[in-house]
């Protein structure tokens, strides 16, 4: 989790590699009107992200239904946000990535075919919401290779990697 361009789709690529589990990136979920919202340089607001998050949330449902853990990138910026991912039947573990938003926004500003444009990228750091006490999940920093963040992960969270 975290704001776009912090590594989420990086770092649950080798994640999802690395456990040899299923990968599935959040913004595939998205409705035609979300991305089209987004690509415009306007923020969503949460009416736009509650379909967003339950047809994640459904997705996590469905593949522990059929026994399978998985990886899967998504913002869940704000605490309610993951209330809904939390709602799905299965344990949801966030892993909350953290970089400098002067680093965070020059690899916004370098990034390559994707429709998040960097103007928005204040509006997702005013809504960011770190990850309390209480929640399942781990906060990791990102200003370390990509295999350092994997490998963090997978300590922190107790995991076995294979």
């Amino acid at each position: 989790m975290g704001p776009s361009g912090v590594g989420k789709s990086t770092t649950a690529e080798g994640l999802a590699e690395r456990l040899d589990w299923p990968f599935a990136e959040a913004d595939k979920f998205h409705p035609k009107a979300n991305i089209a919202k987004m690509t415009e340089g306007v923020p969503l607001d949460d009416a736009d992200r509650a379909p967003w998050l339950a047809a994640i949330r459904d997705w996590i449902s469905d593949e522990a239904e059929k026994g399978v853990s998985t990886v899967l990138t998504c913002s869940a910026l704000k605490r309610r946000y993951r209330e809904t991912l939390r709602e799905a039947k299965a344990r949801v573990r966030f892993v909350a990535l953290e970089i400098d938003p002067e680093r965070l926004a020059e690899r916004m500003r370098t990034r390559k075919g994707h429709f998040m444009p960097p103007s928005l990228l204040k509006s997702q750091l005013a809504d960011l919401e770190p990850l309390a006490a209480d929640e399942d999940g781990i906060t990791v920093s990102v200003d370390q290779p990509p295999q350092a963040v994997i490998a963090a992960v997978v300590e922190k969270l107790g995991l076995s990697a294979r």
